[in-house]
C-alpha cells in the first residue's frame, strides 16, 4: 500500500489526479485542496507531508499576468513553499513529483528543448517556477523529480480550449495567435504521467531529475482553435490567424515553448501521445460532440 498526498487537489490537474488515483486498490490518497494546506506554511506542510510515500504537487500560482505585478506572492507559491515540500520529503524519505512550465526556458530555440537546456524564463512566473525547480534539485537531489507541462486544458477549471468553444458560440469569427509554439496538454492525460512516474520512482526504476510532460508534436493558439472547431462539428475557417503583438499583456510569453521527451524510455516508460489524439479524446468526452470517426470505430 502506497500512501500518496496530493496538493493542489481543487484545481484542473489535482482533480484529474484524484480521477486516476481513485480507483487504485493499493494506493491510499489524501487530497489537500487550498483550503486544507497553506502550501506557504512550512509547518503546515510538514505535518502533512508526515506519514506519505509519495507527494504530488499541483498547487501552484497559475496567473501568468498578475504574476509581473505580484512577483513575491506569486515566487511564494511557485518557489518557496516547493521548497517547503522539499524539506519535508527529505525529512521523511518520501518522493516528490512537481510540477513546473516550460515557461523556465526563454522561448527563443528553433527545436524541441531537451530537458537538460539552459533556462532563462522571460517573465516574472517563469522565474518563480524556476525557483522551485532548483529547491527540489537542491534538497531532493535523489528523490525529487520535476516534470514540466504547458498549454493545459481539461475539464476542470478555464482554459484555452473551452474559452474557444465558449467564444465559438458567442462569435462569428475568432482572431487567434499564431505565433507563438507549443503542444497542447490534457490535464488528465498528464495526471496519469505523473501517476506512473511516482510508481516508477517507488520501483527504483525512474532517476530523480526533470522530465518534460507535455503532449508530443507541436502547434500554435491558431492551430489549436481550428483543431477545436473542426472536432467539434464546427467550421475551423472562422478561426484567423494573428500576431501576439496585437493582443499586449503585462507577461511576455515565450515563442517557442516546444519540449522534447527523451527521459522518458530510461524510466521504462512510454513517450507521450500526439497533442491531436488527446485533444480527439478530449473533446469525445464533451457533450454535444458528434462522434469522430475514431470514436466511432472503437
Amino acid at each position: 500500500m502506497s500512501r500518496v498526498l496530493v496538493t493542489g487537489a481543487g484545481g484542473m490537474l489535482g482533480r484529474d489526479l484524484l480521477a486516476v488515483l481513485r480507483d487504485r486498490p493499493d494506493t491510499a490518497v489524501t487530497a489537500a485542496a487550498r483550503a486544507d494546506l497553506d502550501v506557504t506554511d512550512p509547518h503546515a506542510v510538514r505535518d502533512a507531508v508526515a506519514g506519505h510515500d509519495v507527494v504530488l504537487n499541483a498547487a501552484a500560482w497559475t496567473d501568468v499576468d498578475a504574476a509581473e505585478s505580484r512577483e513575491p506572492d506569486a515566487t511564494a507559491v511557485n518557489g518557496d513553499a516547493v521548497a517547503h515540500l522539499a524539506r519535508a520529503c527529505a525529512a521523511t524519505g518520501a518522493r516528490l513529483v512537481h510540477v513546473s512550465t516550460d515557461y523556465v526556458f526563454p522561448g527563443d530555440a528553433t527545436e524541441p528543448y531537451p530537458e537538460d537546456a539552459p533556462t532563462g524564463p522571460v517573465n516574472a512566473y517563469g522565474r518563480g517556477k524556476l525557483a522551485g525547480e532548483r529547491a527540489v534539485a537542491r534538497l531532493l537531489p535523489e528523490s525529487g523529480y520535476v516534470v514540466r507541462t504547458a498549454w493545459l486544458y481539461g475539464a476542470h477549471g478555464h482554459n484555452f480550449v473551452t474559452t474557444v468553444l465558449r467564444l465559438a458560440a458567442e462569435r462569428d469569427r475568432l482572431d487567434v495567435v499564431d505565433d507563438q509554439h507549443g503542444q497542447p496538454t490534457w490535464s488528465y492525460r498528464l495526471a496519469g504521467r505523473l501517476v506512473a512516474l511516482a510508481d516508477a520512482a517507488l520501483a527504483g526504476d525512474a532517476a530523480p531529475g526533470v522530465y518534460h510532460g507535455t503532449a508530443s508534436g507541436e502547434t500554435t493558439w491558431y492551430g489549436l482553435a481550428r483543431a477545436v472547431l473542426a472536432l467539434r462539428g464546427l467550421d475551423p475557417d472562422r478561426v484567423r490567424p494573428t500576431t501576439g503583438d496585437r493582443f499586449p499583456r503585462p507577461a511576455p510569453r515565450p515563442r517557442y515553448g516546444v519540449l522534447a521527451h527523451g527521459r522518458w524510455a530510461a524510466a521504462k516508460l512510454p513517450p507521450p501521445a500526439h497533442w491531436h489524439a488527446d485533444l480527439t479524446a478530449f473533446i469525445d468526452r464533451l457533450p454535444g460532440t458528434p462522434p469522430s470517426p475514431s470514436a466511432a470505430r472503437s
